[in-house]
């Protein structure tokens, strides 16, 4: 019997994680954060952010030590509520949820890697930049076509490549940028009332896109060595990392760029690197070299997110949840390779969306049908499986899980009206469709067809 390899260690888990939350995220969506809080005081979101992030990620750390298989939450979700016999109806709306949420995550991507290449292609038109953010997804599902081991090295490497972008805006910035300048806030920024919580809400929406990604993890389960140490351990190594990457770079940026000219442009790091030299001609030379180094970081965080989710199909079908043939490994590479092909090819239609579509639906989507599901499942696992070993408890339990709750059900209220209509319309589908499933007696519910 084939089966999957577990190939991946601490280096390799960590690296695969952080390469998918660096993605081409923070190099687009500063702009829009600084809009969003209308200053530069983008740090309270970042703040917001890595407090839930943090919070997040021990609930996965949890989950993940004591459910160390491929499918992450699709797993989680499917024991937890099992007692409650509810483990198949939550199993079938993660697995619905997954096969909007996974292109609408690759594609955001994929968009911003589009975006940034007109810094470079200043005659695109938007259906070369369409056509071009599909293509970026077939490449990188074509650099995945091959055995664990592989995969984790070029993670390593594309890891290198990620911190050493991030480094040179960082570094570059230090020596230059205005310490006045980057914390200029705007006396908004010193009152806690309703607008600053509502901008808040925005830009923490946002923060979390940049974020996400430190479950990756808990998708690859299976691939990893001694899971039950390294997950958690990858989980808020990565975390931490990310966050200090961020913070630092945000500020550097800031602290060379005002931010009321920081929120019109669109390529940002492009633009700062130029700034930092004092001859022009070097400085757009500069400007070329850190676009192209940020298409890079792009397509390596494509390639940890396609990773990561082409393992949850693969999951479902092999548990009968879903159609068979995602459950067929490669015969000598040992990977899902139906789940990979299908996932990266339904990833393109979803590249002829904007990024700010892209990003609302994705952290709506997931908050009400997967995050706050999750945040309950840590304690009802502890309180309910009491046959399921844990090797890794939450630090300060249940603290880390109520907390992460209510923050991102703020988020969730707080987001703009359609979202939030798009996102309840879904969850209803959802449970439609389970139940016409279940009462056409199909044993294993499939919402692809």
């Amino acid at each position: 019997m084939v089966t999957l390899d577990r190939g991946m260690g601490l280096l390799q888990a960590t690296a695969t994680n952080i390469i998918g939350m660096v993605g081409v995220g923070p190099f687009l969506t500063i702009p829009f954060m600084v809009a969003a809080m209308n200053g530069p005081h983008i740090l309270y979101a970042w703040a917001f952010g890595a407090v839930l992030a943090l919070c997040d990620g021990l609930v996965y750390a949890e989950l993940g030590a004591a459910l160390p298989g491929s499918g992450g939450a699709y797993v989680y979700l499917r024991e937890a509520y099992r007692p409650f016999g509810l483990g198949r109806l939550m199993a079938f709306v993660f697995i619905f949820q997954v096969m909007l949420v996974a292109p609408l995550s690759i594609a955001g991507g994929a968009v911003g890697f589009a975006d940034y290449l007109g810094f470079f292609w200043t005659s695109m038109t938007p259906l070369e930049h369409n056509l071009i953010a599909a293509a970026i997804c077939a490449c990188v599902t074509a650099l995945l076509y091959r055995d664990i081991r592989s995969v984790g090295r070029l993670a390593v490497l594309m890891l290198a490549v990620v911190l050493g972008t991030v480094g040179w805006v960082i570094v570059a910035g230090l020596f230059s940028f205005s310490w006045t300048q980057a914390f200029d806030f705007p006396p908004e920024a010193r009152r806690v009332d309703a607008h600053l919580m509502q901008a808040m809400g925005a830009a923490g929406l946002l923060a979390m896109y940049n974020y996400g990604g430190y479950s990756n993890v808990c998708n690859i389960g299976e691939e990893l060595k001694t899971p039950e140490k390294t997950m958690p351990r990858a989980i808020v190594l990565s975390i931490v990392v990310v966050v200090v990457l961020y913070v630092v770079m945000s500020t550097v940026i800031l602290g060379m760029i005002p931010w009321r000219e920081a929120q019109q442009t669109r390529t940002i790091a492009s633009l700062f690197i130029a700034r930092t030299f004092s001859d022009p001609a070097h400085g757009r030379i500069a400007a070329l070299v850190m676009t192209a180094l940020i298409l890079f970081v792009t397509a390596s965080s494509l390639y940890s997110v396609i990773l990561g989710y082409s393992r949850i199909p693969f999951a479902a079908a092999r548990d009968g949840q879903f159609f068979g043939a995602f459950g067929r490994l490669h015969a000598t590479k040992h990977f899902p390779h139906v789940s990979l092909l299908t996932i990266g090819a339904a990833t393109m239609p979803f590249c002829f969306f904007t990024l700010g579509q892209l990003v609302n639906w994705l952290i709506l989507v997931q908050i009400l049908l997967q995050f706050i599901w999750q945040c309950a499942a840590v304690i009802l696992l502890r309180r309910y499986r009491e046959d399921i070993n844990k090797p890794f408890k939450m630090w300060l339990y249940p603290l880390p899980a109520l907390v992460s709750l209510a923050m991102w059900s703020y988020i969730f209220v707080s987001a703009p009206r359609a979202g939030i209509l798009f996102s309840v319309a879904f969850l209803a589908t959802a449970v439609g469709a389970y139940v016409l499933f279940e009462r056409r007696g199909v044993s294993a519910p499939t919402p692809l067809a």
